[in-house]
């Protein structure tokens, strides 16, 4: 098997095609080009994120494995060894961030989906490393993954929209309890807002069914579809009121379709592709058909999507002629749009097919443009994964010229071909995927093909079987398909994730579907997708012109501890030393500083939520310096989450088996009911205890102690619990999101007891001393922001301690914080655990099991034969098993394999 991952050095092959006589001289010569798109493709490596799940969603209380996989394309240099995977709810918040140690390539870790912390919710998984931060976030991997609650949730709905005008919509609930049973005859409220405003209220009462219909209204689309829709549901005295929160994404469903002629123009005179891409508001496509009639309303072409919105179809363009589109959507609407205009004067890429040894790419024009280019220069590039592969200067001796693009040698994926002009524009792009060599072949096979439950299975994994062997890393997961339906093609799988999705930026829908062999028309939807989408990575006009993108971060190798050491005047202390210890790991590292007084502790190996002490008392004058941290880096969230779309609106109906299963689970951690406990009302402290704050109205959100608790480090917690709030990484202060992402900038003013504060001073508050923290998302009266040209105030109040008898002045600078000693607790690794599968026998069979995942194992160790045997029991679900393997060898090759077995 070739290797897919190229030296630094790699050899460009030019392949001059004979130049028309009398051509002019171009302006840049076709090697100055190659040399500078290849200095960036060799000094900037690619590097890209596959994330494997043991199952497509949860729900609280489970446990959530992951393995990691980073792809590259060169080998002559050191790729990073850590991965940052995050979690994110559906209001774009982050909830936590893992850090994962990458060995060969590839990394496990877990996640447990604590109900404390985490609920019901469509949770985003974004994953990358700090190599790939220093480029568009758009190519990081990203993922949906629904989690619902059989556990504490006590309200169970489904909600539907039907249109009711252009700014009208019409809600459909049904409301449940936990058992299932309908809520009937209840007395409702409720609002639509935008996370602070109310837009439309109103009250109402469900029928006997348990259903209610809910008409909205706004004079503003976007804020409709971006609003959430809060019920109510009135219940007895002794029961608390039910609540349910809806996002109205869905509410206003628009259709759009847009036309994309290959080569990026309709060039007059010339027969041409043009691909067309039918999505809804939501972002997924809509089935669509339709014709293309001329100003005349004649019908000159018809066409129809090959699936998912998107389809090609072939019309001739003619001079001076307009053209539009007639569409009808599958949901009934009907549209009229535009087409390109017509062009006279172009010159496109078209992409015809490939042979079995050739991309084969056409340069074409119209006649009456042909005599203005020819002779003039043109240059063909052909990049495939960060490699330069093509490259080539020619002009045109007719209206038309073909070139043949060699395959051999080139990896599985997207081959970028850019037509460019001599003094370096481009001017036509087309994507092409290759398909040039097989995949890694994966083969599963079991003991036997029908079991018994907790039966013992053993299955035999072997990769390449008979051919020669490379070293890899592989995973596999076996899940319970009746209790985990799911269609494999909206997976974006170690195949879709490392050929397409990390190479396309934006949200592509179903993956997974264009390498499922059993879908015929793959390859040409997936033609149809590269038609319709843009390969930005880089701009070949910034390469030229030698704008390299600014490098920020080097590819990790390791936790990395970074500050400053000065004098508590402020100036810097050079050569100072510096001892690091980890308790819990034995660890200790020491380091001077350098001359600006800057130090680094590298290569750290320690868990998450480990103590690292960091200490300058080795120094004569230790009591006269202070340690100052850097912050670390992570990239700021994308708030237009396009990967939206895969988001489930009725997760308690879709997810129905599943939580039906997790309920039986964890039964005996909801059997209890809430029971009325009465005591004394202990008074509760609010800023308003405060006379600086006194003048704020009630806090918008409020963080108690509780909440703070498994908190290390304030500020990283602030990130994600400040609800409405935003953390902004270049000028390391907090905003008020909604005036933030309007473009305002003034910042949040903290306050510690009544007293402002800064955001540095945050990290010296002890999490376990907080009481609470009050959230104030305006200030009506302006009673704080007059003083302190702030917006938003985030108030954090301490417990009162019962007063102690006076301290002597050594007690009370015992208490003081050491300057030259800092005790934190820094993101480490995510922590090793094991995959717990129980082992049956005739004694023990009587438990029940109520297991999906069945097996879980992210380091499939293979022999030299290529094979590795896994055993484990079935669980108590009959039906069909699933066992998915994905995996990489060393030299970059992936694969993924699906097999099935029954359970009776």
């Amino acid at each position: 098997m070739k290797k897919h991952i190229f030296s630094l050095y790699f050899l460009l092959f030019l392949f001059a095609l004979p130049p028309a006589q009398a051509q002019q001289t171009p302006a840049i010569p076709i090697n100055t080009v190659v040399e500078k798109v290849q200095k960036f493709f060799t000094v900037y490596p690619v590097e890209k994120i596959s994330v494997h799940f043991d199952k497509p969603y949860y729900a609280i209380g489970d446990t959530l494995w992951f393995k990691t996989y980073l792809g590259r394309n060169l080998v002559e240099y050191d790729p990073s060894k850590i991965a940052y995977v995050e979690v994110l709810n559906s209001k774009d918040s982050l909830i936590q961030v893992m850090r994962v140690p990458l060995k060969d390539g590839a990394g496990n870790g877990h996640l447990v989906l604590d109900p404390q912390f985490l609920s019901q919710d469509n949770y985003r998984f974004r994953a990358y490393t700090k190599w790939m931060a220093n480029f568009d976030q758009g190519f990081f991997f990203n993922k949906i993954i629904p989690v619902g609650d059989a556990i504490n949730k006590k309200l169970s709905t489904n909600i539907t929209f039907e249109a009711d005008g252009s700014n009208r919509t019409k809600a459909l609930l049904q409301f449940r309890d936990r058992t299932g049973t309908l809520l009937s005859r209840k007395k409702i409220t409720w609002e639509a807002n935008d996370g602070w405003d109310a837009f439309d209220k109103g009250k109402g009462e469900t029928d006997d069914m348990g259903r209610l219909t809910v008409s909205l209204n706004s004079k503003n689309k976007e804020l409709l579809t971006k609003g959430r829709l809060v019920v109510k549901i009135e219940n007895d005295k002794l029961s608390p009121n039910l609540v349910g929160d809806f996002s109205l994404s869905n509410a206003l469903v628009e259709t759009d379709v847009q036309f994309f002629p290959e080569g990026g123009d309709l060039i007059s005179g010339i027969a041409k592709n043009v691909a067309f891409k039918a999505v809804s508001s939501n972002g997924k496509g809509l089935a669509a058909k339709g014709k293309i009639i001329n100003s005349k309303k004649e019908t000159v072409a018809e066409f129809a999507d090959l699936g998912l919105g998107m389809g090609v179809f072939s019309m001739m363009p003619i001079s001076g002629e307009t053209y539009k589109a007639v569409v009808s959507f599958e949901n009934g609407q009907e549209k009229t749009v535009d087409l390109p205009a017509v062009v006279d004067k172009a010159v496109n890429l078209i992409a015809p097919k490939q042979d079995d040894t050739s991309i084969l790419v056409g340069v074409v024009t119209n006649e009456s443009h042909f005599a203005t280019v020819q002779n003039q220069p043109f240059y063909i590039l052909a990049q495939s994964n960060g490699h330069l592969v093509y490259g080539a200067q020619a002009s045109l001796k007719n209206t038309s010229m073909l070139i043949k693009i060699p395959k051999e040698g080139l990896p599985n994926g997207i081959v970028q071909i850019t037509l460019m002009t001599a003094d370096g524009k481009p001017v036509s792009e087309r994507l092409v995927f290759l398909e040039n060599e097989k995949l890694l072949d994966i083969q599963v096979k079991s003991d036997k093909d029908n079991y018994a439950r907790k039966d013992a299975v053993n299955l035999n994994i072997a990769v390449n079987k008979g051919a020669e062997q490379i070293p890899g890393t592989y995973s596999v997961s076996v899940i319970d398909e009746s209790k985990v339906p799911y269609d494999d093609d909206n997976d974006n799988s170690i195949v879709s994730a490392l050929l397409l999705t990390s190479d396309i930026k934006g949200y592509i829908e179903k993956p997974n579907y264009y390498f499922n062999t059993k879908h015929e028309n793959r390859l040409d939807a997936l033609d149809a997708l590269l038609m319709t989408q843009g390969f930005r990575r880089f701009a070949y006009a910034d390469l030229i012109a030698e704008k390299l993108p600014e490098i920020n971060f080097l590819p990790e190798q390791g936790i990395s501890l970074s500050g400053t050491l000065r004098l508590n005047t402020g100036r810097t202390f050079p050569n100072g030393g510096l001892l690091l210890s980890v308790p819990a790991r034995a660890l200790r590292k020491d380091v001077y500083t350098d001359a600006n007084g800057r130090f680094t502790f590298d290569n750290l190996v320690f868990p998450d939520s480990s103590k690292v002490t960091i200490s300058a008392r080795g120094n004569d004058n230790f009591r006269s310096l202070v340690i100052n941290m850097d912050q670390t880096f992570f990239p700021a969230i994308d708030q237009k989450n396009p990967y939206a779309a895969n988001n489930i609106q009725n997760i308690d109906q879709d997810l129905t088996a599943y939580l039906t299963n997790s309920k039986n689970e964890f039964r005996t951690s909801i059997l209890i009911d809430e029971v009325l406990v009465t005591a004394p009302v202990v008074k509760q402290v609010t800023s308003k205890d405060f006379s600086a704050l006194s003048g704020l109205s009630m806090a918008d959100h409020r963080i108690d102690a509780s909440r703070l608790s498994g908190c290390n480090i304030l500020t990283m917690c602030l990130n994600t619990m400040l609800t409405g709030i935003v953390y902004d990484t270049q000028t390391l202060k907090y905003y008020v999101s909604r005036n933030y992402n309007q473009g305002s900038r003034v910042p949040v003013q903290f306050f510690l007891n009544g007293m402002p504060i800064d955001e540095p001073s945050l990290n010296s508050i002890q999490t376990a001393d907080i009481e609470a923290i009050e959230i104030f998302l305006r200030d009506d009266l302006g009673t704080v922001s007059r003083t302190y040209q702030n917006d938003g105030v985030v108030s954090i109040m301490t417990k009162k301690e019962k007063k102690q008898p006076r301290m002597s002045l050594a007690e009370i600078e015992s208490l003081l914080p050491k300057s030259n000693v800092i005790d934190m607790f820094p993101l480490g690794y995510v922590k090793e655990r094991i995959f717990y599968y129980p082992k049956y026998t005739e004694a023990n069979k009587n438990v029940n099991d109520y297991r999906t995942t069945i097996f879980w194992n992210p380091e499939i160790q293979l022999n030299e034969q290529g094979e590795a045997t896994v055993n484990f029991y079935n669980a108590d679900g009959t039906g069909k098993y699933k066992v998915v393997v994905e995996g990489m060898d060393q030299t970059g090759n992936i694969g993924r394999t699906i097999y099935y077995y029954n359970v009776n």
